[in-house]
């Protein structure tokens, strides 16, 4: 293939694949053709460097981790993707791995390419574990762009492409006296990321997911807690739940378990929900769902993200981005709101939505990928890899303060 030139990229880029993000990537300042990237950078094909801190915790190892490359490498010295009807080593280490790993009594595992697509099935084993069809979830929200993770999430996703599956009902997040007026004989499961990104990077009260674990229990609900963004490290705990200390009934992981090289995401969940899958193994399948490549992959993020110490460096670097936050939060005082978040899914709040779009376009300008968040666009999310060290988290700062005092003299 002929090397395109980067202004050629962007206009095939329009005229064949999406003319509006072109549009929209031109108004943010952005209109950039990703060129090489590694660790925590992405640069442009026009040698621009970046720091990642939209990783999409695709990277959550970062941009090309030489030794997910090299499982990626071995694997294709024996493997494909595998027929999903059979039988599979591979799956079964993976699966037996993360069995290990989860909170509570977690014990199956099935792999799908995407996330959306096991929120799909975690919604579907509810249903059928429970014969309801209710499913509440929370507001603002965003659960993936299939079928029933669709009809999940916020209006503005589901309503321009007509109806969808009945049956599911929106609460604010963190208020459990509206999730306990919103569940009835008919709720089939609860649906909620446990700290929602594009809602804002809200973290819920001390006693809001011990009160969910309660109110399933009492009324025979299954739990689902959506950790496909904040689980695998994200917040300086494996799974973001342990901080409070209760185990869901279904958990859905996926993005970072990618290793950013091979999508493969997993609906883990407890032996008591297993039952239609004993009655026909074969009612849930996917073809591309739990690829023996991928599984190679998984399993080596697995050995990194547990790894001794990564958690504690994930703390380490969350808790000097909140103190340099905090300290930016006191020096432009009522221009930044509010800052908040867990380990290294932070979120700057900003006075007026409008902002977060110019802070975006901002933070590009002195080398930083910090996008808005879709539903709250007032909040800037920070999610850089959570390979990032002490010196690059004070460059995001830097570039945050500069950025910040340059929107003043906007405004």
């Amino acid at each position: 293939m002929a090397e395109q030139t980067p202004a050629e990229v962007i206009r095939d880029f329009a005229a064949y694949v999406s003319p509006g993000r072109v549009a929209l990537y031109e108004q943010l300042g952005f209109a950039a053709v990703p060129g090489e990237r590694e660790g925590i950078y992405l640069f442009d094909t026009e040698g621009r460097r970046f720091i990642n801190c939209r990783c999409g915790e695709i990277f959550n190892l970062g941009h090309r981790n030489p030794a997910i490359i090299e499982a990626l490498r071995r694997a294709l010295d024996t493997l494909d993707i595998g027929d999903h009807a059979l039988l599979s080593a591979q799956r079964a280490v993976l699966a037996k791995r993360l069995a290990q790993l989860m909170p509570g009594d977690i014990q199956y595992s099935v792999f799908t390419p995407s996330g959306g697509e096991a929120i799909d099935l975690a919604i579907k084993i509810a249903r059928a574990a429970t014969g309801r069809t209710g499913i509440v979830s929370a507001s603002g929200g965003f659960y993936g762009h299939t079928g029933l993770a669709l009809a999940a999430g916020d209006p503005a996703y589901r309503e321009p492409f007509g109806p969808l599956a009945p049956g599911f009902t929106q609460v604010p997040f963190g208020d459990i006296a509206a999730l306990e007026r919103a569940l009835d004989e008919s709720t089939a499961a609860v649906l909620l990321e446990t700290i929602p990104a594009t809602a804002g990077v809200l973290v819920p009260p001390a006693d809001y997911y011990p009160a969910v674990r309660r109110l399933c229990d009492e009324r025979g609900i299954v739990w689902i807690a959506d950790e496909v963004q904040v689980g695998l490290g994200r917040t300086g705990n494996l799974w973001a739940v342990e901080e409070w200390g209760v185990a869901p009934d279904v958990m859905v992981i996926g993005k970072g378990l990618s290793g950013g090289l091979y999508p493969i995401s997993a609906t883990c969940y407890r032996p008591q929900l297993n039952g239609i899958f004993e009655q026909n193994p074969f009612i849930h399948t996917s073809s591309f769902g739990g690829s023996e490549l991928g599984c190679a992959v998984a399993l080596a993020v697995l050995d990194q993200t547990t790894a001794p110490g990564f958690q504690e460096n994930v703390r380490e670097r969350g808790n000097q981005f909140m103190q340099g936050l905090t300290a930016l939060w006191e020096k432009y005082n009522g221009l930044v709101i509010d800052v908040r978040g867990r380990g290294l899914i932070l979120g700057v709040e900003l006075a007026r939505p409008d902002l977060g779009p110019a802070l975006t376009m901002l933070m590009l300008r002195h080398g930083v990928l910090a996008i808005y968040a879709n539903n709250r666009p007032s909040t800037l999310q920070i999610k850089p890899p959570l390979i990032i060290n002490a010196e690059e988290v004070e460059q995001v700062l830097q570039a945050l303060d500069q950025s910040l005092q340059m929107l003043i003299s906007m405004r």
